[in-house]
């Protein structure tokens, strides 16, 4: 597989090779999975809201802290649970924000990823149920003696309705309260 990317002004274009064996009866089906996997999931991984944090504490401290929603995220507005694979919670804000998340990949000390299943922000005009089928990233990494959380809101893109608020609303949730929780230890 040959990525090209090439800037042109404020965007890149990225050209997509596949240099491998294809069996005659298999090319159609390779090109939709290719045009699948590349024009959708690469294209909404990279236009993705992502938020970044970087913290004195290990990978383990991090996804435990992560895996505590209620106390970074929701507080009394959270049922349900969110400790292993397949977890299902809710997050409730009454009049503003009903959303419903699966725990669908847990990796301990490395990866947690939220599907959300169901949602409703009330605030928004057109789609009340943007959120629904994205998908909420965590991805641990360390550099060095610091840990390194990104955060990667799949599916939440800039033509959304709801992007500049959620993207104010996520970069709070994450870089403040996120982040207050895994190196003070407090709660919201």
């Amino acid at each position: 597989m040959i990525f090209e990317l090439t800037p042109t002004g404020d965007n890149t274009i990225i050209k997509f090779t596949y240099d491998g064996v294809v069996l005659e009866n298999e090319s159609d089906r390779l090109v939709q999975i290719c045009d699948f996997v590349i024009k959708e999931k690469l294209y909404n991984f990279i236009e993705s809201f992502t938020a970044t944090i970087e913290v004195a504490k290990s990978p383990r401290k991090v996804f435990n802290c992560i895996t505590e929603v209620p106390k970074w995220w929701g507080g009394k507005d959270f049922e349900g649970s969110s400790t292993k694979l397949n977890d299902e919670f809710v997050i409730h804000h009454p009049e503003r924000h009903y959303s419903k998340q699966k725990l669908i990949e847990v990796i301990p000390d490395k990866k947690i990823v939220w599907l959300v299943s169901e949602s409703k922000l009330n605030w928004l005009e057109k789609d009340q149920a943007e959120w629904t089928n994205t998908k909420m990233i965590f991805e641990i990494t360390t550099n060095g003696d610091k840990t390194i959380l990104q955060f990667t809101h799949e599916g939440l893109l800039r033509e959304k309705e709801c992007f500049e608020k959620c993207s104010k609303g996520w970069g709070m949730v994450i870089k403040d309260w996120l982040f207050n929780y895994i190196t003070n230890g407090k709660t919201i």
